[in-house]
């Protein structure tokens, strides 16, 4: 049986539509019939080329709403369960780093449309153990963008502690889904979006957001903590700029541009930056039980399959408000 998918065949190229031969589930894995797929900033990174072991070629997407057709030995998901699948889709399960919950910095871990062929496709092959069932108050457009921009939103926000005032650097797919939990727990967020993007700082208000305005402009109050999500190393300074003493910056993004020097004085007064990488499972379990009692309502775009290279492009000129979602 043959099965559509959008495949990356060198970096720097358009995907290109193509059918694949379907392949059945090994030992601990799901064949699932994609319903939805999100796209996200950092297939843009996988196919600009600034990850590197990328493997080609590749069918990107990690944000997947799936049902499965048929699963492999020793696997409990039955036929007809909706499952998501996130970026982290393989760690070993040995090492120091997965023996201690850690499991997002597992040297041998592998990545869904990056070192496995993602969710940009009709039919998707995962290992069960990364997969997860979905809350049933959304529907497939709606859940997708849950499974990266809701997971590693909120990885974010859970290392910045229990700041009360926090700025959010990017205001985008994570930006806005983050925002509505933040405030349903008693938080204030204030955004910063590229200069003069009066659009995206009406979304932010929209979304909850105390504050909006432009990325070198300053708050109203200091902040206790700064969440990038824009891959632009320049917003680190300015992050440290707006947080007060003892004040986090975590940058959300895999990948940045290259952060400038800056003085001493911005990092004194134990100031923290510091990454997120990648998720855990238990990041994935906490978040989808959270997100329906807040509720998160996402904004989506929904895109026909053969459209994933103007779903991108929109992505990469800021045209989108929300996520753009592939549904095959």
């Amino acid at each position: 049986m043959l099965s559509q998918c959008m495949s990356l065949q060198r970096v720097g190229e358009a995907l290109r539509l193509e059918e694949r031969e379907l392949h059945a589930p090994g030992p601990g894995q799901v064949l699932l019939r994609v319903r939805a797929c999100a796209v996200c900033r950092t297939d843009l990174h996988v196919i600009d080329g600034d990850l590197k072991d990328l493997r080609l070629p590749i069918v990107p997407g990690h944000e997947i709403v799936g049902e499965v057709v048929e699963a492999g030995r020793g696997v409990e998901w039955q036929r007809g369960a909706r499952l998501g699948v996130p970026w982290l889709g393989y760690a070993c399960g040995v090492c120091e780093f997965c023996r201690s919950e850690r499991e997002n910095l597992c040297d041998l871990a592998r990545f869904t449309g990056y070192q496995i062929d993602g969710g940009y496709a009709e039919h998707v092959l995962a290992d069960a153990r990364f997969c997860f069932a979905l809350p049933d108050s959304f529907d497939d457009l709606h859940a997708a963008p849950l499974l990266c921009a809701g997971l590693i939103g909120y990885r974010c926000l859970r290392m910045a502690g229990d700041a009360e005032r926090i700025g959010i650097f990017g205001f985008g797919a994570a930006a806005h889904i983050i925002t509505q939990v933040a405030r349903w727990q008693g938080r204030e967020i204030h955004a910063f979006t590229r200069p003069g993007d009066a659009a995206a700082q009406a979304f932010a208000r929209e979304c909850g957001a105390y504050w909006a305005g432009d990325s070198n402009a300053t708050p109203p109050r200091p902040l206790d903590a700064a969440l990038i999500f824009a891959p632009i190393g320049d917003l680190v300074p300015a992050a440290l700029r707006a947080v007060r003493k003892a004040g986090v910056v975590v940058c959300g993004g895999i990948h940045m541009s290259d952060i400038p020097s800056f003085p001493y004085s911005l990092l004194w007064g134990e100031r923290v930056v510091r990454s997120v990488a990648n998720l855990t499972r238990r990041d994935a379990r906490e978040f989808l039980e959270l997100a329906p009692r807040v509720p998160v309502r996402t904004h989506v775009e929904g895109f026909a399959l053969a459209e994933a290279n103007i779903a991108l492009a929109r992505l990469r000129s800021g045209q989108l408000t929300g996520a753009a979602v592939l549904v095959p």
